[in-house]
């Protein structure tokens, strides 16, 4: 049987997992150097870790993520205050503002984008799958369906085009309700 323990570390890798990618885009954002923000986004998972009880609700995870990380590099800042080529915490916190922003409407976009790709037609959906996620070459692809890489080509066409409307569609309709 589980032990509490574990329950907590797997719930905390979870969440952990799901946001890392733009907590790490966020601090990177706010940091002059790429060893800046691997030292900061150290320091934000430990603390992540160490105060994971502190959390009241797991859908409020990615929130306050991002404000720990937030705290880390204010913090980082002020033990480099000595380098001359550190932002003023003014810029860090519209840089912090509009990084989430930006995480957030690309988290938007993916989902939107998963979406629409489930809407294309099978085959086209796989084209696409097959041309963008395994990084196959035209004309390989076209080789394989006995097509030429010019019909390849229109149709991925078709489909980005009707990626974009669905995408561009999904999100004016998701901004409506909000």
């Amino acid at each position: 049987m589980p032990s509490p323990k574990s329950d907590s570390h797997d719930s905390f890798l979870r969440l952990y997992v799901e946001c890392e990618e733009s907590l790490r885009g966020y601090v990177r954002s706010l940091l002059p150097t790429l060893e800046d923000a691997r030292e900061v986004m150290q320091n934000t998972a430990a603390v992540l870790w160490r105060k994971f009880d502190q959390l009241d609700h797991p859908k409020n995870f990615r929130r306050w993520a991002f404000g720990v990380a937030r705290f880390e590099v204010l913090s980082y800042r002020r033990d480099k205050a000595r380098d001359r080529h550190i932002f003023g915490e003014e810029l860090i916190t519209q840089l912090a503002q509009e990084s989430e922003k930006i995480g957030m409407d690309c988290d938007r976009e993916i989902k939107a984008l998963k979406f629409c790709l489930a809407k294309l037609p099978p085959k086209q959906s796989a084209l696409v799958q097959e041309a963008y996620d395994k990084d196959l070459k035209i004309k390989q692809i076209a080789e394989r369906e006995g097509r030429t890489p010019m019909s390849v080509y229109k149709v991925l066409h078709r489909a980005r085009i009707a990626l974009a409307d669905c995408i561009k569609e999904t999100l004016e309709a998701e901004g409506a309700k909000a």
